[in-house]
């Protein structure tokens, strides 16, 4: 007996030291940066009500595996369209804004000082929007990397001396787009240095070195049908010799490798092509197979990983704002979203609340909504809804924060939870502002 258990043990060794990985997935942390500086403010519901997801999650409402399912495709159809597009599908209206927006008003750096024309005007020649559409290249993000909306890495603000403007909220910070993120690409900068991209939830300028290009037979391998996502915040991918590949954020999507145990990443070549590492995972409880199951502790898992991190605007800082927080909690179990509060309420079923007295629209939302399933939408802002406490809707939110009288803001500036009455005990709140009184739609999934 103990023959055969050593024996066993030897194979099951020889197997583990034979599995060769180019990359390896880990546990990490994120930079501190100016980021964790901002001001922490609290409201009660941060001390009166539950701040465990696990607490809500025991209000589950069952949802159907094949629905489930169904969503699941729905999310790898629109996560792959991108090598499938010919042209740019981006509206009229949404394309073109950053132009307009640095040209219609004063734009700042972060220390306060105006940006003159003559900058930002350089900007837009180099943006070479002239050749949109000129390339028709397929790629691949083969790093987490942010989205610019103008082809320059320099900071834009609106007057940071007026409240609610100024850091962190950096106009030319569009997005930010995990590793692994197809990508079609309509054209590059005079410069060379950017690639104008429309990746599956954001479009814009990403840096040409954070990107490699894919080919038919790099396509095949890639999109194989079996993926897998994070569920672990703040990781890192390494290399052979332990150097740093990428940051990678709860919600990152990883292609199964064949033999069931490896996943698969894309790396760039010396000449900027798209490469395929095989990535090996030892610490268990960080990727998971998706769609994942959707159920209680599921949810309460993947949910506490968003917690208090800080407010990040466009993903800014490797943090999340509020429609950053609930594309990658849902995208989790098989529900896309795209990049923005007001394109994510169109994303699902909308059941109008708007205009409804406070107590209504509560018990509205407590009867329609599903916990961990639903979103509440307000122009600007989108929030999780959790469950009920005590017959209060509960949110899990991305808050910048409070509206106050005086026209500025008590700042929470991190992922909360509350009531969707926050900050309602403090006299020098504004009550039309407050969420209840503006939440517009129930967005279901």
């Amino acid at each position: 007996m103990q023959k055969h258990s050593f024996l066993m043990l030897f194979f099951f060794l020889m197997l583990t030291a034979s599995i060769h990985a180019d990359y390896l997935l880990k546990p990490s942390k994120r930079h501190p940066s100016r980021i964790d500086h901002m001001p922490k403010g609290m409201v009660a519901d941060m001390k009166r009500i539950p701040q465990d997801p696990a607490y809500y999650a025991r209000q589950l409402k069952p949802w159907p595996k094949s629905r489930q399912k169904r969503a699941d495709e729905a999310f790898n159809r629109k996560y792959f369209k991108p090598w499938k597009l010919h042209k740019l599908d981006i509206p009229l209206k949404d394309f073109g804004w950053e132009v307009r927006f640095v040209t219609r008003n004063k734009i700042y750096t972060v220390n306060r000082k105006e940006i003159p024309a003559s900058v930002y005007k350089r900007w837009i020649a180099n943006a070479n929007y002239k050749a949109k559409d000129s390339k028709h290249y397929y790629a691949i993000t083969t790093e987490r990397t942010n989205v610019h909306a103008l082809p320059t890495a320099q900071a834009f603000y609106l007057d940071p001396r007026k409240p609610g403007e100024g850091f962190p909220f950096n106009y030319n910070q569009n997005s930010a787009l995990h590793m692994n993120v197809p990508l079609y690409v309509s054209h590059f900068s005079k410069d060379r240095k950017w690639a104008f991209v429309r990746g599956s939830y954001a479009f814009g300028w990403v840096k040409v070195s954070d990107i490699a290009f894919v080919d038919r037979k790099f396509i095949r391998r890639f999109k194989n049908g079996r993926y897998a996502m994070t569920v672990k915040d703040n990781l890192r991918l390494y290399n052979e010799k332990g150097k740093p590949v990428s940051f990678v954020k709860l919600g990152t999507l990883f292609p199964v490798a064949k033999d069931g145990v490896r996943y698969l990443a894309a790396a760039r070549s010396a000449n900027g092509q798209a490469l395929i590492k095989k990535v090996q995972v030892r610490t268990k409880g960080i990727i998971a197979k998706k769609p994942l199951p959707f159920t209680a502790h599921n949810v309460a898992k993947v949910a506490r990983e968003f917690y208090n991190e800080p407010y990040g605007w466009g993903g800014g800082y490797g943090c999340r704002d509020c429609s950053a927080t609930t594309r990658d909690f849902l995208g989790v179990f098989g529900i896309f979203l795209r990049r923005n509060s007001s394109k994510q309420a169109q994303d699902g079923q909308s059941v109008y609340i708007k205009g409804m007295p406070k107590n209504a629209k509560k018990k509205k939302i407590i009867r329609e909504a599903e916990p961990f399933r639903s979103l509440l939408y307000v122009p600007g802002h989108i929030v999780l809804y959790l469950g009920q406490y005590k017959g209060e809707p509960v949110i899990m939110h991305t808050y910048w924060g409070v509206r106050k009288k005086d026209g500025t803001k008590l700042i929470t500036g991190r992922t909360i939870i509350t009531t969707t009455e926050p900050g309602k005990e403090r006299r020098d709140t504004k009550p039309e502002s407050r969420l209840i009184n503006t939440l517009k739609t129930i967005v279901k999934f």
